[in-house]
């Protein structure tokens, strides 16, 4: 791959921004987040056809996300010290063998452990890929960010078009049909790796790196650390009340049908790619800071209002709701990064796993929530999570 379509960046660093290759690694992650969808988005037919109550559902959700949680901060710390650039395809191999056992799992037991691999898919494709978008970035690094995660977004969204259209109407069988998906991802993979293993093979040694940003003590950036991980916390757990819950919501207090409800939660993850778009060059333009307030603050108002909306207003609350939570992600990778230089794929992995984690602690919580009370009373409970905000307010001045 030799990603020819450059531009110079306009930051004064005399770097370019790949954008082919940036492109290549979106569509990769669209790919990659299309398979991670597809498990949400079918809870209905493998609660109905195994027969689980929402403990369960809750169960399935925490095992993909422990697994890709867990693992991810441990590959970014070890690809920091010696990058693996042929790791993404390998990892896009146990999507695809998660995939296949998905579509043909006999028990509650394999459930969980297809779910488990497609999270171990997902802890060694975030890290890595992740770098590659930074080192493809020319000093653009919000919209680099953004570009690659806008992919990961709107394979989320496609998800739940394809179990509508494909899955629900056809069986848990048709899901081995999507292997095709996976498959390509893993070509496109391909390519990237042999132009990061060409740069990390060009690339001299560098003295190691400052351990963190300029200007500021370890405990300042510790306490930035802590306080952007408390953003992401509020953030994913309230998405995985969305992602996990919102169909059964729909469905519980409209009685619309499941496909209707999978269009609800697919124009709901289209807003939140969109607001992943626009979030890191806004960011770049503005800062960081600025983009973190006014997207886990500001979408209370929202939230709120949901538990009370009619079936009109609940989709232009759940398009709003996504557009503006989701636009914070790629400004708060960034600004940790910036905090703690050097450390590219060990904070992409920390935030991405923490992320999924807190999103599967998150479910599950939210499932058995649901079981105690009902499927409505969660989105009472999750309406006032993005009040964490405030905590934004004690963050520094965006790290140059």
């Amino acid at each position: 791959m030799d990603a020819k379509a450059e531009v110079r960046s306009g930051h004064g660093t005399g770097e370019t921004t790949l954008f082919a290759l940036l492109l290549t690694l979106s569509l990769a992650h669209l790919l990659n987040d299309t398979v991670q969808s597809l498990l949400p988005a079918i809870y209905p037919v493998i609660k109905s056809s195994f027969h689980l109550d929402f403990g369960q559902v809750g169960i399935i959700t925490l095992a993909f996300q422990l697994t890709a949680s867990l693992l991810q901060p441990l590959v970014g710390l070890s690809t920091d010290r010696h990058p693996r650039p042929y790791s993404l395809p390998v990892g896009m191999g146990a999507t695809l063998i998660g995939l296949l056992l998905l579509s043909m799992a006999r028990d509650f037991s394999q459930v969980v452990l297809a779910a488990a691999l497609v999270g171990i898919g997902s802890s060694i494709f975030h890290p890595e890929a992740s770098r590659v978008a930074r080192m493809a970035a020319g000093g653009r690094h919000g919209f680099a960010q953004s570009l690659f995660q806008v992919g990961g977004n709107t394979g989320a969204a496609t998800g739940p078009l394809l179990a509508a259209f494909i899955i629900v109407p056809h069986g848990q069988r048709a899901i081995a049909w999507l292997s095709l998906v996976p498959l390509l991802a893993i070509g496109l993979l391909i390519g990237i790796s042999n132009w990061y293993a060409a740069q990390v093979a060009n690339k001299p040694q560098r003295p190691r790196r400052q351990l963190h940003a300029e200007g500021l003590t370890r405990k300042h950036v510790a306490i930035s650390i802590a306080i952007l991980l408390a953003l992401v916390f509020s953030k994913f757990v309230y998405l995985a009340s969305l992602n996990s819950y919102f169909t059964f919501y729909l469905i519980s207090k409209f009685g619309v049908s499941v496909p209707t409800a999978q269009i609800f939660l697919f124009v709901f993850l289209a807003a939140s790619a969109l607001g992943t778009f626009f979030g890191g060059p806004i960011g770049d333009k503005i800062g960081r800071r600025y983009v973190i307030w006014g997207s886990i603050l500001g979408v209370l108002p929202f939230t709120l209002a949901l538990p009370f909306a009619n079936l009109p207003a609940t989709g232009v609350l759940a398009f709003i709701i996504g557009f503006v939570l989701s636009s914070a992600f790629s400004a708060i990778i960034v600004f940790a990064q910036e905090l703690l230089p050097g450390r590219v794929g060990t904070v992409a992995g920390l935030f991405f796993g923490f992320a999924f984690g807190m999103a599967g602690l998150g479910a599950a919580v939210l499932g058995e929530l649901a079981d105690l009370t009902s499927i409505r009373a969660v989105y009472h409970v999750t309406a006032f999570l993005p009040a964490i905000g405030l905590l934004a307010y004690f963050l520094p001045k965006d790290v140059k």
